[in-house]
């Protein structure tokens, strides 16, 4: 996946732009120089709940930061600080990029996520980045229950130069994905994205669905998929628990990208996630172009988190 800053962290920074106003100015609010007392603490680690980073992480925090300035006077600055740097050490192990491993060909990427997270659109991204890099791609549009989910990857599709497999409507999605590999094996192909449905609705049908995939493509490569990337809209906030937990039961969920983070007040959840699961975050994106989704970086975004300059 492409890195490169010019321009990312004026991006990032933007893109938390809601999120960094509520915390931080929240905490400008509680420390214009104030002695740390056991109510500064409670109204910071509330503060931070309210920021979506969860319960538990957010009294972490708290306490961490009171451990050695308990009774001392601090100030906005002060805090914003060290929380940046507390919540870094929380992001680290976790921010990953996604690795094409070059032994596969192709390596094969699932991607899962529930309608309306940026799925397709991050495949979009992705694939465009991929292309950049010189590698040849193929995306297999296994949403075959929806119309606008196929043509957006088309569309999406020939602007990156890259072939996608569809089918009829309805058609059975785990032959397209067999499909799919056969052709991207056939043609040499560095890599191969699978989009899939995300209706959430009907959770046993999408279960049976996603792990028919995962066992058909297995005849073709018994090490496929290499990785099973879920998509999440950040600005459900701590409603991203739940998909993490509902999807884990269905497929290997090998790691996470959060889309959306630019329309949000709630990229607080990145931190909760984190520290909860412990799965590797892949990408962050904050816009629609496709340089608006990039490799997670621990500092970069803890410290756009808080308001402050890098």
């Amino acid at each position: 996946m492409i890195g490169g800053n010019g321009g990312w962290l004026d991006r990032l920074k933007r893109g938390l732009g809601r999120s960094s106003s509520k915390i931080a100015g929240g905490i400008t609010d509680l420390f214009t120089k104030r002695k740390l007392d056991a109510a500064a603490i409670e109204e910071l680690e509330e503060l931070l709940i309210t920021a979506d980073l969860g319960v538990a992480t957010s009294a972490r925090l708290a306490a961490e930061f009171a451990k050695t300035r308990f009774g001392k006077e601090v100030d906005a600055d002060e805090v914003k600080g060290a929380l940046a740097d507390d919540i870094a050490a929380i992001l680290e192990p976790v921010a990953k990029p996604l690795i094409l491993d070059p032994g596969k060909s192709p390596h094969v990427i699932l991607v899962c996520g529930v309608n309306g997270s940026g799925k397709t659109t991050t495949i979009a991204k992705l694939a465009g980045q991929y292309r950049k890099q010189g590698l040849s791609v193929v995306l297999a549009a296994a949403d075959t229950f929806r119309a606008a989910a196929v043509e957006q990857l088309q569309i999406w599709g020939e602007r990156a130069g890259c072939p996608v497999v569809s089918a009829n409507l309805g058609a059975d999605a785990a032959g397209l994905a067999f499909d799919a590999l056969n052709r991207a094996r056939d043609e040499g192909a560095d890599v191969l994205i699978i989009d899939t449905a995300g209706r959430l609705q009907n959770r046993k049908d999408l279960m049976g669905e996603l792990q028919k995939i995962v066992r058909v493509i297995r005849k073709l490569d018994d090490s496929a998929p290499h990785d099973c990337v879920l998509v999440m809209d950040a600005g459900v906030g701590q409603n991203a628990h739940s998909q993490v937990e509902v999807f884990r039961e269905m497929v290997e969920i090998t790691g996470l990208v959060l889309t959306k983070l630019d329309g949000s007040a709630r990229g607080g959840v990145v931190v909760a996630l984190a520290e909860q699961y412990g799965l590797p975050i892949h990408a962050i994106g904050v816009g629609e172009t496709m340089d608006d989704m990039r490799p997670f970086e621990a500092n970069a975004f803890s410290r756009a988190l808080m308001g402050l300059e890098d």
